[in-house]
């Protein structure tokens, strides 16, 4: 299916445009709708990250929203969570001039991303992160997330991993918010919140997380009677979908992704 991109600013916080990147399928609707969220240890990337995710999303049918969002040293936790918040708030509030339906937006995080859409996910209402509106997710997906920032810290702070440290002391001002904004243990200390399906992908030679993050965190979901997916990729590093968009693996993850935004929304 051809799709359209463009560039559109989803807000302005204190009078300083933040851009997203829109696909929209050029073919009859409505058709569901991602919010995507870029990795990069919370501290550097854009809206250009996951293009052939993003791409590969739109010529399948679906709505795509890659936002920018306020990092480090503009500002710290929560921030990008509330700009997160807004992306879902600006496309469900467009969504039926994209072609879509309100009801049908979810969301996409990968890394770091995948952290804030989990935690977007889990904490569609809370007054630190959202505005006016509805800023829940229809389905949630999350590529090698940090699932678990405080564990991560905590396991490359002692094994002398400098860049993961120094990344995570410019976004978190603390341990203790790596702790509360942590998708791993809301689901653990029993948060209520919605659990809406989500499906976790990893592989399994990722470095920059410890190896059980994501499985872990599906155990903790589906044992907090949510719906969720957990594909591992035998042999693959972390985001290996951008690194190398054409492999088997990726294709294969592709897909996976395709067919579970799709039958989220009924098929």
């Amino acid at each position: 299916m051809d799709f359209h991109a463009e560039d559109i600013v989803y807000q302005s916080p204190n009078g300083s445009p933040l851009l997203a990147r829109l696909y929209r399928p050029t073919g009859k609707g409505p058709f569901p709708a991602v919010l995507e969220v870029h990795g990069g240890a919370w501290t550097g990337g854009d809206r250009f990250n996951n293009v052939s995710i993003a791409e590969a999303l739109a010529a399948d049918g679906v709505v795509v929203l890659s936002i920018d969002f306020r990092m480090p040293p503009v500002g710290q936790y929560p921030m990008a969570c509330q700009d997160v918040s807004t992306g879902i708030r600006f496309l469900k509030a467009h969504a039926e001039e994209y072609g879509s339906r309100a009801d049908w937006v979810g969301g996409l995080g990968t890394s770091s991303g995948g952290h804030l859409i989990l935690l977007a996910a889990l904490r569609p209402n809370d007054p630190r992160y959202t505005g006016e509106g509805d800023a829940s997710l229809a389905f949630a997906i999350a590529c090698w997330p940090v699932a678990d920032p405080l564990k991560r810290y905590r396991v490359k702070k002692a094994a002398g991993v400098t860049r993961f440290v120094v990344n995570h002391d410019a976004f978190w001002p603390s341990e203790a918010e790596m702790e509360d904004a942590n998708p791993t243990l809301i689901l653990q200390r029993g948060e209520d919140g919605p659990k809406p399906p989500v499906l976790a992908i990893q592989g399994t030679v990722d470095d920059n997380l410890t190896p059980d993050m994501t499985s872990g965190f599906a155990s903790a979901y589906a044992a907090a009677g949510g719906k969720v997916v957990f594909e591992s990729f035998p042999g693959q590093p972390h985001a290996f979908i951008p690194g190398n968009p054409t492999s088997s693996a990726s294709v294969r993850a592709l897909g996976l992704i395709k067919r579970f935004v799709h039958d989220s929304v009924g098929g």
